[in-house]
């Protein structure tokens, strides 16, 4: 196919407004996005994810008492909310996985999790393949898995790089060192150094990924992330006085920790890339990339079965006809 060539209107036609009515359109439907968190528990989970989108959503459960027993089973709790900013809705849901890697053996603690993960894609299919789907299929797919990591400044964990592998193959992941600041700024820098130096090694895919669709410009702005990745966070939902202003932020023996500034951690770093840069991209790659892939894969395996079926029933017909 030839080129399209640009051509010039004699006057003013109109179609230019098409923006404002696919945001009036959007705007009454509203946005929906569901991220998971996944990592040991006393990493400050719940916290962070209240503190990302400033509303409590979810409780902390933090560690176990003496008293309590340990969680044998990684329990999934989906937890659903609508947040409204400036007239945009966001139709929240909050994953929490409790009980990852908490125990002696944590053997195929993650296959709950990513059993999770596959059951909504397999939901979306079945309502996208039904004869009469409804208008607006509601998606429960998880568009983002933030994986915690624990701060000890030593490097990865075996289960945390097998669970890492296994989910980047179904979701977006985007790791964060939690607690950071039980850590140094030279600690921290350097332990970011070490986790990236192990993705690599183990060909951890994280999200956001490199692709030519990217315009040069967001090209750029990924790069820049992935150099921040993992993304050293604080949480805290309290706040308290600096210079006579209150901020989010900890209080500790050596001061006050402000979860918004840059200096002292990459909150906000890892807050606008969640919602003010690649909310949409989010959705999308897990759409086109993580869905897709998941589809063609059940697709055909329909295919082949019904293929072997319809083998089986025509060897049948041909033994009858033989008998």
């Amino acid at each position: 196919m030839d080129a399209q060539q640009t051509t010039p209107l004699s006057q003013y036609v109109g179609f230019d407004s098409i923006t404002r009515q696919i945001e009036s359109k959007l705007l009454k439907r509203g946005f929906q996005f569901n991220v998971m968190v996944v990592g040991q528990t006393g990493l400050g989970k719940s916290t962070l994810v209240n503190t990302l989108f400033a509303s409590h959503l979810i409780e902390s459960k933090g560690r176990l008492e003496a008293h309590e027993s340990p969680r044998s089973t990684t329990e999934i709790h989906p937890v659903s909310h609508l947040v409204v900013e400036n007239g945009v809705k966001l139709r929240l849901n909050v994953i929490d996985t409790p009980g990852y890697g908490d125990q002696v053996n944590n053997e195929n603690c993650w296959d709950p999790i990513i059993k999770y993960i596959k059951d909504q894609h397999s939901a979306y299919l079945r309502k996208e393949l039904t004869a009469m789907r409804d208008r607006y299929i509601t998606d429960t797919r998880i568009h983002c898995c933030l994986f915690f990591i624990n701060p000890t400044g030593h490097g990865l964990r075996p289960i945390d790089v097998t669970v890492m592998k296994k989910l980047a193959d179904v979701v977006n992941v985007v790791p964060v060192i939690a607690k950071s600041d039980s850590l140094t700024l030279d600690e921290r820098d350097l332990f970011k150094e070490r986790i990236r130096a192990e993705m690599q090694y183990h060909d951890i895919r994280i999200y956001p990924f490199d692709s030519d669709e990217y315009e040069e410009e967001e090209r750029e702005l990924n790069e820049r992330i992935r150099s921040l990745i993992p993304f050293a966070v604080v949480g805290s939902e309290r706040n308290v006085v600096v210079d006579g202003k209150q901020v989010r932020g900890r209080k500790n023996r050596y001061g006050v920790i402000n979860v918004e500034n840059e200096n002292h951690c990459e909150f906000v770093y890892l807050r606008n890339f969640l919602t003010r840069t690649h909310l949409q991209d989010l959705i999308e790659t897990t759409a086109l990339r993580h869905y897709e892939a998941f589809r063609s894969r059940q697709l055909l395996a329909l295919k082949e079965s019904s293929s072997k079926q319809q083998a089986a029933q025509q060897a049948q017909q041909q033994q009858a006809q033989q008998a």
